[in-house]
C-alpha cells in the first residue's frame, strides 16, 4: 500500500523543490537588479528608497543613460579595452600552453610525470595573492611593470586549466593516438588532430577558468599596471570613488559593464563550462 504513496509524493517532492529552487534563484539575483537599476538612476536617487523596502528599489523613478555615459566616455573606457586585450591574449595564449602541458601529463608517459602532475595540483591550491608582492618586486626587476606583458604572464600558466584539460585527455582512449603513431603522426598532429577536436568542452571550461582569473584580477593589475595607459576594468572602478566624492551612479554603472562580460560568455558556453567540471574527477 505504500507503492502509491511514493508514487503520489514524487511530482510534490519536484513542486516543492522547484518553488525553493526559484526562490534561491531570485534571491540571488536581487543584488544583481538592484545594481542594474542603480545605474539607470541619477546619483542623488540611488538610496533615496533604502530606508522602508518597496518596488521602488528596483525600479527606477527617473531614468538616465548619463551614468553609461560617463563610464563609456572617459578613463573607465581605455580601462576596460585594456582588460578585454589582456584576458583575450591570457585565454589564447594560456590555452595553447594548458593544452601542450596537458597532453604531455597525459598522453606521452615520462618519467616524473606523476610527480610534476602533483606539482601542478598543488600549484593552484596556493592562493595567487600569497606570492602576488614578491614577483611584483620581481617583474619590477625585470622592467615589466606597467607593462602589457607584466600584466599577462602571470595568468598564462593556470593550474587548474591544466588539470581540466588533463582529466579529460586522460578519458580519450590511448588506442586512438597509438594508431596515429604507427601511422607516422607526431605527437604535434595528434594533439592538433585528435585531441583538440574531441575536447571542445574542456578547451571552454579550462578557456573560462583562465578568463575568470584575468578579468576580476585585482591585486596583480594593482601592484604592477599604475600607469594611466595600463590600468584594468577593476582598477579603474576602484579609482570612481575619489577622496572627497564618490559618483555611485558611476560606480554602479562600471559595475555593470565589467559583470556583463563574464555573465554573457557563461550563458553562451554554460552547457560546455559545467560538462567540462563535471568531467574533471572521472580519471585519477
Amino acid at each position: 500500500m505504500a507503492a502509491p504513496n511514493v508514487i503520489a509524493s514524487t511530482p510534490l517532492r519536484k513542486t516543492i523543490a522547484t518553488i525553493v529552487m526559484w526562490i534561491a534563484g531570485l534571491g540571488s539575483a536581487l543584488p544583481l537588479i538592484w545594481m542594474i537599476s542603480s545605474s539607470l538612476r541619477p546619483s542623488n536617487e540611488i538610496f533615496a528608497h533604502l530606508s522602508t523596502l518597496s518596488w521602488r528599489i528596483f525600479v527606477p523613478e527617473v531614468w538616465t543613460a548619463q551614468n553609461y555615459s560617463a563610464v563609456l566616455t572617459g578613463e573607465f573606457a581605455r580601462a576596460a579595452g585594456n582588460s578585454v586585450f589582456v584576458t583575450a591574449v591570457t585565454v589564447v595564449v594560456g590555452l595553447a600552453i594548458s593544452a601542450l602541458a596537458a597532453f604531455a601529463l597525459s598522453v606521452m608517459n615520462f618519467r616524473g610525470a606523476k610527480a610534476m602532475f602533483s606539482i601542478v595540483v598543488l600549484s593552484f591550491l596556493i592562493p595567487f595573492d600569497a606570492i602576488a608582492i614578491p614577483l611584483a618586486s620581481l617583474f619590477r626587476e625585470w622592467d615589466l611593470d606597467n607593462t602589457f606583458t607584466g600584466l599577462i604572464l602571470p595568468g598564462l600558466a593556470n593550474g587548474f586549466a591544466i588539470f581540466i584539460l588533463r582529466q579529460h585527455f586522460m578519458g580519450i582512449p590511448t588506442e586512438l593516438s597509438e594508431a596515429a603513431r604507427v601511422d607516422g603522426l607526431r605527437w604535434f598532429g595528434i594533439l592538433w588532430r585528435i585531441y583538440l577536436p574531441l575536447s571542445r568542452p574542456a578547451l571552454i571550461g579550462a578557456g573560462f577558468t583562465l578568463f575568470l582569473f584575468q578579468w576580476g584580477a585585482y591585486l596583480w593589475p594593482l601592484l604592477i599596471g599604475t600607469a594611466p595607459d595600463k590600468v584594468l576594468g577593476p582598477i579603474a572602478l576602484a579609482n570612481l570613488s575619489g577622496q572627497f566624492s564618490v559618483d555611485f551612479g558611476a560606480i554602479f554603472a562600471g559595475s555593470v559593464v565589467l559583470t556583463i562580460v563574464p555573465a554573457v560568455l557563461l550563458l553562451i558556453f554554460q552547457k560546455h563550462f559545467t560538462a567540462s567540471l563535471a568531467a574533471t574527477g572521472s580519471k585519477g
